[in-house]
């Protein structure tokens, strides 16, 4: 990994942001369920490009693999972060299927995320050095 330190870091800051607007806007989860649910998709699509970005800045190869690394590590902590609040009995008592259903298949929008950032950073860098093959 280019920096498991940022990578922890920026994990946990995907996992804030939306947990941090879910309180502001839960009103919306009873009135209106896919208000809210739309809300927190684009958040959280949002939080997982701007810190996938932040985080390729410092990755010089192997870019797919890292969006692969980056998007599991992310999606396991946000996982893991959410288990004892919406799972193990915490204030949202989720049943696993139930977790998984509502939040669980949301977070898998990180790794796909991250996986094409990866690709998307692979192809700049080829199409960079053929550029420079061609002067």
């Amino acid at each position: 990994m280019a920096s498991i330190r940022k990578a922890l870091l920026f994990g946990f800051l995907v996992w804030l942001i939306p947990f941090v607007v879910a309180f502001a806007v839960f009103p919306f989860r009873e009135a209106n369920r896919a208000l809210f649910e739309s809300i927190m998709a684009v958040i959280l699509a949002v939080a997982t490009v701007v810190f996938g970005l932040l985080y390729m800045r410092g990755v010089t190869r192997r870019f797919v693999v890292e969006g692969i690394l980056i998007g599991a590590i992310w999606y396991a902590m946000s996982v893991a972060i959410d288990a004892p609040l919406m799972l193990l009995g915490g204030p949202m008592k989720m049943g696993f299927g139930e977790y998984m259903a509502d939040i669980g298949l949301t977070y898998l929008m990180i790794p796909a995320v991250t996986i094409g950032l990866g690709f998307a950073a692979a192809r700049a860098v080829r199409a960079a050095s053929r550029e420079a093959a061609a002067d």
